[in-house]
């Protein structure tokens, strides 16, 4: 079954909603425009800031570097420019950590002492705060937070460049004690990646030899006039492609791409472009696969661990593509994911694990239309009729949603409607015969459509199947 939904990149918790994103498309579990865009924002934002809300069913971030962010009420967070930032966004893929408090939670305002200063920021090094940002006029200014996070990365920066000098110093004479520097450095190479490539050269000339996959080989341009450029070139791409001007949206991604090569942003919505607009998988793995060796963003990890995923299972290793979205879950959880859980543990009829990944997809917008949708399927399988067919029909609307609204009217026996909606999905909605083929196949092979899939008008509907 296909889940043609919204991708959520942030979290909805107890009386907080976050920003939903915008509907993701087509079937096979949404995608393309990146993985998300918060809907709060005014106009379409490539880099969304991968923060994680801090819940006590889940694990707090864990990182050396910690941006907390205390919120005064639900309504600041919606709109609120700490969403949007390239400065933040590649600062997390180095291992500074993006932890935002819900209002109302005492334990941690107690902790950090900003009961009374809402809305607050503090950066965290290693347990203990090293800077405070106070609003302004009742809000937090975010140039003032990126200037504070790009000056601490720097003073570690400088810090690990005295060891560097020391151990070097140390070479002829103490050999070992130029090891235990250098690995320290080494230790420090997520938060420093540029000290810690130079750290491995020196223990491999040293005979030690240290290796991590995930070390990138070059790093982003993080100044203010390259932030702007990036955020202005990827903003211009993602408007194209909500504007279903996919050749030109691919054309500008590319183009952003050489604007600074060490950027996993572009990397991220090239691939999705490719996964699921243009249905070209090849170079969507290919994409995919570089991406996980830039020591991306826990955002841009997630969307391609996932995409990997969709289409290992897709291609027959169900095993492996469970895997990859195991992976992408404890990298950042996203709705899209536990959705294509549940439309797998559905297929293969083991219902408990099904429903409890609907309920997690559920939890983070329970009001949002695509994911009411994605629910109703399952209500159309469980004997909640009424309650399926009522939302079917209050959201028949939804181009994108076409192949689960036909999933739905599959299941209560009504073949003309469930025809008609898929009718429009193939060619309606889907651009691409390479992704038409796709989808065909998986309507052929999904079990809500059984009850049809037999008959000579649905066999004839996907006839392009492969």
């Amino acid at each position: 079954m296909r889940n043609t939904f919204r991708l959520f990149a942030l979290a909805v918790v107890v009386c907080l909603t976050l920003p939903s994103a915008y509907a993701t498309c087509g079937g096979g579990g949404g995608g393309g425009m990146g993985g998300t865009m918060p809907s709060g924002m005014s106009q379409p934002e490539a880099y969304v800031v991968p923060w994680k809300i801090l819940r006590p069913d889940q694990p707090a971030v864990s990182a050396p570097l910690i941006l907390y962010w205390f919120p005064a009420t639900k309504e600041e967070v919606k709109g609120s420019e700490l969403l949007s930032s390239r400065a933040l966004t590649m600062a997390s893929s180095q291992c500074v950590g993006m932890q935002l408090v819900v209002p109302g939670d005492t334990e941690s305002l107690k902790k950090w002492e900003v009961a009374d200063k809402l809305p607050a920021a503090i950066l965290v090094a290693d347990g203990a705060p090293v800077t405070r940002w106070e609003s302004e006029n009742g809000k937090l200014r975010l140039g003032k937070i990126e200037d504070g996070v790009r000056a601490e990365l720097k003073n570690r920066d400088n810090a690990l460049d005295k060891m560097l000098d020391d151990a070097k110093a140390k070479e002829k004479a103490d050999h070992d004690g130029a090891v235990a520097t250098y690995q320290k450095v080494w230790d420090q190479r997520c938060l420093a990646p540029k000290k810690g490539r130079a750290a491995q050269k020196a223990l491999t000339r040293l005979g030690v030899n240290v290796t991590d996959a995930e070390l990138r080989l070059t790093d982003p341009v993080d100044t203010p006039a390259m932030n702007q450029r990036m955020t202005e070139a990827m903003n211009s791409a993602f408007k194209a492609e909500l504007a279903e001007d996919y050749a030109k949206a691919r054309s500008l991604y590319i183009a952003a791409s050489k604007i600074d090569p060490a950027d996993p942003v572009p990397q991220r919505f090239l691939g999705e472009l490719y996964r699921h607009h243009t249905g070209e998988w090849t170079l969507a793995k290919q994409t995919f696969a570089h991406l996980l060796t830039m020591q991306p963003d826990p955002l841009s990890k997630a969307v391609a661990l996932h995409g990997l995923g969709k289409m290992t299972i897709h291609m027959g290793d169900s095993a492996k593509g469970l895997s990859l979205f195991e992976q992408s879950i404890n990298v950042y959880p996203l709705a899209l994911t536990y959705r294509n859980l549940a439309v797998y543990w559905n297929s293969e009829r083991v219902r408990d694990k099904a429903e409890a990944y609907v309920q997690k997809a559920l939890a983070l917008d329970p009001d949002d239309a695509y994911n009411l949708i994605f629910a109703a399927t399952y209500m159309a399988d469980s004997g909640r009729k009424e309650e399926a067919l009522k939302i079917a029909r209050e959201h028949e609307n939804l181009l994108a949603a076409s192949y689960n609204l036909a999933a739905i009217y599959s299941l209560l026996g009504q073949k003309g409607k469930a025809m008609e909606l898929l009718h429009r999905h193939f060619y309606q909605y889907e651009r691409y015969d390479d992704v038409r083929a796709m989808e065909m196949w998986e309507a052929r092979v999904d079990y809500v459509f059984s009850s049809i899939s037999k008959d000579e008008d649905f066999v004839q509907l996907t006839a392009m199947a492969r």
